[in-house]
């Protein structure tokens, strides 16, 4: 069954996980990639699966910032719903049954969607541990990014908005814990100047109680205790990430309080 929903995808390099997202929304009207200049394979495989007779419309643009990227493709978008999704994500099967009753619903603008992450040495979290839920899939025209948005883009949707009742997104992203960490790195930067950017002032002691905060939402409320040794690791990135951004921040004002200009007077060292 095909149903009226442009899926959006930004991409760049990703074609160790493009396919299985692709074909993860196949059910739907139309597939938007926009690509900001991939240099493996990742091109060739969108126009394999367009050549398989997949709805892909493929379009590049350089990059613009995460917020600004994903609104771009959303404004490419031509059928009633839209639906924002990962390159590293899949439509579990239990969403994908739900969808034709999201649809359904008259008096709903938009739909909450939860995602299962990949941890290595361990796999998908169960449904039981599952995390929180995102705005996903709106109706065209009800929803929009925040073009300013650096990292963590999110999704602003007119009128009523729901939690899907079953299924999520699949995150697999199997990365060792050396590049993730090089990720966190690059995705705090971000968050810092975002925040920099937007006047919002360092809070020091958020240094002390947002990684353990984070730390425990994730472990406690979100149930990645059930995940063994795993869910431990992915919970205590969160928290260095956390505290990251925050570090950041706060460095940001120190530095330009006091320029790093080595002093001359060292007397009594």
């Amino acid at each position: 069954m095909t149903l009226p929903v442009s899926a959006f995808i930004i991409c760049q390099n990703e074609a160790h996980v493009i396919e299985n997202c692709i074909r993860s929304v196949s059910f739907c009207a139309e597939i938007v990639v926009v690509d900001s200049g991939s240099t493996d394979a990742t091109l060739d495989i969108l126009e394999r699966l367009r050549a398989e007779g997949l709805p892909l419309r493929i379009l590049h643009e350089d990059w613009r910032g995460f917020g600004a990227q994903k609104q771009f493709a959303l404004e490419q978008c031509t059928q009633e719903w839209c639906f924002s999704i990962d390159s590293d994500e899949r439509v579990s099967p239990a969403l994908a049954e739900l969808f034709p009753a999201l649809l359904a619903d008259p008096a709903v603008n938009g739909w909450k969607i939860t995602r299962y992450d990949y941890l290595n040495g361990y796999g998908y979290v169960p449904p039981s541990s599952h995390e929180r839920y995102h705005n996903r899939l709106f109706r065209r025209g009800k929803g929009r990014f925040n073009t300013t948005d650096l990292v963590h883009e999110g999704i602003q949707i007119d009128g009523v908005v729901k939690k899907a009742a079953s299924g999520g997104l699949l995150h697999f992203s199997p990365i060792v814990l050396h590049e993730q960490m090089l990720k966190e790195n690059k995705y705090s930067t971000l968050k810092a100047k975002m925040k920099q950017q937007r006047g919002i002032k360092p809070r020091p002691w958020k240094m002390l109680i947002s990684p353990p905060l984070f730390f425990l939402r994730w472990y406690v409320t979100y149930g990645l205790w059930r995940c063994g040794w795993p869910g431990f690791i992915h919970c205590a990135k969160g928290a260095i990430y956390s505290f990251l951004t925050e570090a950041k921040r706060y460095e940001y004002v120190a530095m330009e309080r006091i320029p790093p200009v080595e002093p001359t007077d060292v007397k009594g060292y």
